[in-house]
């Protein structure tokens, strides 16, 4: 008796009740064949089958809270964000998916997650990150001001801004948070740290 293959399944983890539906219907148009399910929180999911998904739609604040989980899935995990950020699917080496972009620009996105197979690439370091430059990201993420990252790696504050400069280009995260995601789903801090 031969069996029939299973269908995929996909989780989204989203507090935000219509994020999700809309989220889940979107996906299920575009993938008939796959199984969408919604999770409220990440304890839902544990709780459940967490391993059994093909694919994570996680929002971000979920994604932090859980980094060692979505780290070790991060080829199937696609970051929920709010905020649309200039060149967001490099941040920390995951695809990242807008749900504030109106439907048709939602659908093409997901399209074009799909075409690339939500493959993302990793590094020995994070999109070649030099290992000052590593400090001082994580300084910044701290909460730190330019001044005092001066003042803790004794160097010069242009310095600074030349390393925050590079930063920003090789990860492609241009605001604070876009950084602090970065910095924890690739392991550089601790979200509890911060």
């Amino acid at each position: 008796m031969q069996t029939l293959p299973t269908a995929p399944e996909i989780a989204i983890v989203e507090p935000n009740t219509l994020a999700a539906i809309g989220l889940s219907e979107l996906i299920g148009r575009l993938m008939p064949q796959a199984i969408v399910r919604t999770f409220a929180t990440f304890g839902e999911l544990v709780r459940d089958t967490p391993d059994a998904f093909v694919h994570y739609f996680v929002a971000s604040h979920e994604a932090l809270a859980h980094a060692d989980f979505f780290r070790s899935r991060r080829a199937r995990t696609i970051i929920l964000t709010r905020t649309i950020e200039p060149d967001a699917a490099r941040m920390g080496g995951f695809n990242t998916l807008c749900t504030a972009l109106p439907e048709a620009h939602l659908t093409r996105a997901l399209m074009r997650l799909r075409r690339q197979g939500h493959g993302a690439e990793t590094h020995a370091e994070p999109n070649g990150l030099s290992a000052r430059e590593v400090e001082v990201l994580v300084l910044l993420v701290r909460g730190l001001i330019n001044k005092e990252i001066a003042d803790r790696l004794c160097i010069s504050l242009s310095t600074v801004v030349t390393h925050r400069r590079n930063i920003v280009e090789k990860t492609g995260a241009r605001s604070l948070s876009a950084l602090t995601i970065y910095a924890v789903m690739n392991g550089l801090v601790e979200a509890d740290s911060i």
